[in-house]
């Protein structure tokens, strides 16, 4: 099994969103659903603006973990167009 770590932007509310799956396409549908609740609700819609592909769940979790640190933060603030 494959896993993705993945990176969603909101345009309107400039805001991202960093997770971890191994179905990416539903993942996302899920993330955009009327009936979905939780957090990412409030800032639709959302774009797939990064994938990363790991073999295991392991180092897929590691990479999450990362960019969701200041760090990650900043990784993604210099290597991803976020506002593009």
């Amino acid at each position: 099994m494959e896993f993705v770590v993945y990176v969603l932007w909101s345009d309107r509310y400039r805001k991202r969103y960093v997770g971890m799956t191994s179905d990416l396409v539903g993942r996302f549908r899920s993330h955009n659903s009327l009936a979905k609740k939780g957090w990412t609700i409030r800032f639709r819609p959302w774009r797939v603006v990064h994938v990363e592909f790991y073999a295991t769940k392991k180092d897929a979790k590691s990479r999450e973990d990362f960019l969701k640190t200041g760090r990650g933060r900043e990784w993604m603030d210099l290597n991803l167009n976020l506002d593009g």
